[in-house]
């Protein structure tokens, strides 16, 4: 049976934490899906501490986009997916699209937005045909001041809107706030 679980919460909330005891909980096969890039030491650091906490039998798939494509040949039987997470998949899109994001139009933040709504679109068409408990997990970052830069202000925009597109489609909408998981969906 499908089941969508999204998990939102500021920075070392308890987001990946509750996630990933969902996953355990569900006590089959779990397949992760990693999106961070490795691309400096702060990131290694990061990437390894969340290795270091999930068992080693879990499946790692490494991707942020295309996920159709790498979820296609997966078989789901009795696996649990758990992708973290949706903020950084959406960094990672954003920055690898040729835009100024100093300059960017209305039309290239609507351009790259569209780009990043397909993305999650066919993800969620996967979540669908895979008929398995999927959990995403993702970062609340609109709560804060209103970022100084353009381009942290296009990006809070954008994750605010996907966030919302996801957990409208989720069963279950947990937010974490200082490692306590609380049910809003």
């Amino acid at each position: 049976m499908r089941r969508l679980v999204v998990v939102t919460g500021g920075a070392r909330s308890g987001k990946s934490t509750f996630a990933e005891k969902i996953a355990k909980d569900c006590n089959c096969d779990v397949v992760y899906i990693a999106t961070s890039i490795p691309f400096d030491d702060e990131m290694k650091a990061r990437i390894k501490k969340h290795v270091e906490q999930r068992p080693a039998h879990w499946k790692t798939i490494e991707a942020y986009k295309d996920l159709d494509k790498h979820l296609s040949g997966e078989k789901s039987g009795h696996a649990v997916y758990l992708l973290d997470c949706i903020t950084i998949m959406i960094t990672n899109l954003m920055l690898e699209a040729s835009i100024d994001w100093d300059n960017a139009s209305g039309s290239d933040c609507d351009y790259i937005e569209s780009q990043i709504k397909l993305e999650m679109e066919k993800l969620l068409k996967v979540v669908d045909e895979k008929d398995t408990t999927f959990i995403l997990v993702t970062n609340e970052v609109g709560m804060g001041i209103v970022p100084e830069n353009k381009i942290s202000r296009i990006f809070r925009d954008i994750a605010g809107r996907i966030n919302q597109m996801l957990a409208q489609a989720a069963d279950e909408v947990y937010l974490c706030v200082s490692g306590i998981p609380v049910k809003i969906k």
